[in-house]
């Protein structure tokens, strides 16, 4: 890049507790409510926030943020520049579409009617039949949104988005964030915020504000730092344009939430688990090798042992460090002749609890009333000194499970801080992706991830 390219990144703390007022607003008659904020401005949470509000009306520079999924790059979805901006600081290929931000069903609406500002008088019933928000979606918006859930629209003839938005296609995903800095963000911009994951194109997604800026410094102006994610892998992509509808990417809601919900019964899968060539991605995620860190990532599926003493050396490079993640079976012993990486005795996949399920009301109202701190990760970098024949090597050890949820909170930190400590290679512990949508979602990304993948 040149010299003169090269931008002054700011990292600016957000706590949440200090933006202001942010209340729930019914709307009768929708299958969603809204939301109004008002910005403290005494407080530099506020501000901070404001100023990337105005960055994203009138700046050419995408802003990160974070979402409950992972942190998001954001710019005016209207306004072809500023697109441009992501795919220029991401190094993203241009035929991958992006993801389009809502902060509620009116400025959805909005621009499914050709507008780009939600201020303009809409019907007074929103969900009657002349609204253009398919009704097959409205079952899974009244549950599911705000949160980790991206469905496919046709965009319209008079489409304020801008044609990098879409890649060329002729629809859009649409996603409405779970995250109160996100949602500010969004409202008080006033636009449209296409945003992938604010990483440089085919890293690990980033999980938490360091990661943004250790991909992306000098790349961007702003990243808001609100913490690590909550869920940690990218939103659950639907067609239910399609008969019967479709799963484009597995993410944070499940298929079996999905088909809990009308209309959805017979919903199935439509990825895979490979980067898919020859062809031009229907979805983000679906073409191009993701989440990839600069280390060779091995991959052992469920149930498969981990390697003896005499295969860690076939994996170890220049630096003679090696990388371990373990999810729930694996734990190191250093000492030990034969086996430095030990199944736990006892241990199983198969007694892995059911998924999580969300509690309390849904909606903006949901959100706000359980609104708390995020979890730290519960991960601990372990740096062993082994040897084996005579060859003395690190092994860098992180344990992050062991339910899926924790597994997804902290899988992409994982790789990236072993990418941080130069290790050669990263093996890692696979959960079994029988055992619900955040384990299958987990799995797919370690795949793409993967230039080996050991089978069981």
């Amino acid at each position: 890049m040149a010299q003169e390219d090269v931008l002054a990144t700011q990292v600016l703390p957000v706590d949440t507790r200090r933006l202001g007022t942010l209340q729930a607003v019914p709307v009768p008659g929708d299958v969603l409510d809204d939301f109004t904020v008002k910005i403290n401005e005494a407080t530099e949470d506020g501000k901070s926030v404001q100023s990337a509000a105005e960055q994203l009306r009138t700046s050419d520079i995408p802003v990160a943020f974070p979402t409950e999924t992972v942190y998001g790059l954001g710019a005016d979805a209207t306004r072809s520049t500023a697109v441009r901006g992501i795919y220029k600081a991401k190094k993203r290929p241009v035929d991958n579409p992006l993801i389009v931000h809502f902060a509620s069903l009116r400025q959805l609406r909005a621009l499914l009617n050709g507008q780009k500002h939600s201020d303009k008088d809409l019907a007074d019933d929103p969900s009657g039949p002349s609204d253009p928000i398919p009704n097959i979606y409205k079952p899974l918006i009244e549950k599911y949104w705000p949160g980790p859930l991206t469905i496919l629209l046709n965009n319209p003839a008079n489409s304020p988005l801008a044609p990098e938005v879409t890649a060329g296609l002729s629809t859009f995903g649409a996603r409405m964030p779970r995250h109160p800095l996100a949602l500010a963000l969004i409202k008080l911009a006033d636009v449209p915020v296409a945003a992938p994951s604010a990483n440089a194109s085919t890293k690990p997604s980033p999980t938490a504000a360091e990661h943004v800026a250790y991909d992306l410094d000098g790349r961007l102006e702003t990243i808001l730092d609100g913490g690590p994610c909550d869920v940690g892998v990218e939103s659950t992509v639907v067609d239910g344009l399609s008969q019967p509808p479709l799963i484009l990417r597995p993410g944070g809601i499940s298929i079996e939430q999905l088909r809990s919900c009308p209309g959805w019964e017979n919903v199935q899968v439509g990825y895979k688990n490979a980067a898919e060539t020859g062809s031009q991605p229907r979805a983000p995620g679906m073409k191009y090798r993701h989440y990839s860190p600069k280390a060779t990532v091995v991959l052992f599926e469920a149930m498969k042992p981990p390697p003896a003493n005499a295969e860690l050396r076939e994996y170890l490079g220049p630096t003679k460090r090696l990388g371990v993640v373990g999810t729930k079976c694996w734990a190191l012993e250093p000492n030990h002749d034969q086996q430095k990486i030990q199944r736990l005795a006892g241990s199983s996949t198969l007694d892995e609890p059911s998924e999580r399920q969300p509690q309390g009301p849904s909606g903006f109202e949901g959100l706000f009333r359980s609104l708390e701190k995020i979890q730290p990760l519960g991960q601990k970098l372990q740096i062993h000194e082994c040897n084996h024949g005579g060859l003395d090597y690190k092994v860098y050890d992180i344990f992050i499970g062991p339910d899926p949820a924790s597994v997804a909170r902290g899988v992409f930190a994982a790789l990236r801080e072993l990418d941080r400590q130069d290790v050669d290679t990263i093996l890692v512990e696979g959960i079994d992706d029988s055992r619900g949508d955040t384990a299958a979602a987990v799995m797919n990304r370690l795949r793409k991830a993967a230039e080996i993948k050991i089978a069981s």
